[in-house]
């Protein structure tokens, strides 16, 4: 009998500021694999994270930065999301709504074909490790309020406003 052995995987961060205030990116083996906010729900512990390295995070660092000039409305990097299947269903379909829009918890459930889900969506949507990028922002209730945002309602007002053309220039405080 030959048993294989795999090595751990290597973890690396960065963080990096942002109008929405400093986010760490985390890679894992390379690709991104977290995106969190300061006093973020569901962020998991620092030394999570791995050792400090800014190289795994430069097209990421790039994207984002013409995300924030306007210039970029999809992301195109790689991701290595960790979650069960059913979360990681539910941020495929969050990557599938358009800039500038939104969804309802049970629009996303009936495209998943589980219209009874929408609290479970909910659920997936807020443990999505790589907010902004993924845009779990874009997700609102059914009766068009901005509910729950793992990184604060009004970082989510923002970010929509942001993607609207409606932002407003006052720097928040995060």
């Amino acid at each position: 009998m030959t048993a294989t052995y795999t090595s751990a995987a290597t973890r690396q961060h960065t963080v990096v500021d942002s109008p929405y205030g400093p986010l760490t990116l985390v890679a894992t083996d390379g690709v991104l694999a977290g995106l969190y906010m300061t006093d973020q729900r569901h962020r998991p512990p620092e030394e999570t994270f791995g050792e400090p390295d800014p190289r795994p995070f430069a097209e990421t660092i790039r994207q984002l930065d013409a995300y924030y000039a306007g210039e970029l409305r999809e992301f195109d990097l790689p991701l290595h999301l960790d979650g069960t299947p059913f979360q990681r269903s539910v941020w495929e379909q969050l990557q599938l709504i358009p800039y500038g829009e939104t969804r309802s918890y049970g629009e996303l459930a009936e495209f998943l074909g589980k219209p009874g889900a929408s609290r479970a969506v909910g659920l997936a949507n807020g443990k999505n490790p790589v907010s902004i990028i993924v845009p779990c922002h874009r997700v609102i209730g059914a009766s068009g309020r901005l509910t729950g945002y793992g990184g604060g309602l009004d970082r989510k007002q923002r970010l929509l406003a942001f993607e609207n053309g409606t932002q407003d220039d006052t720097p928040a405080l995060f």
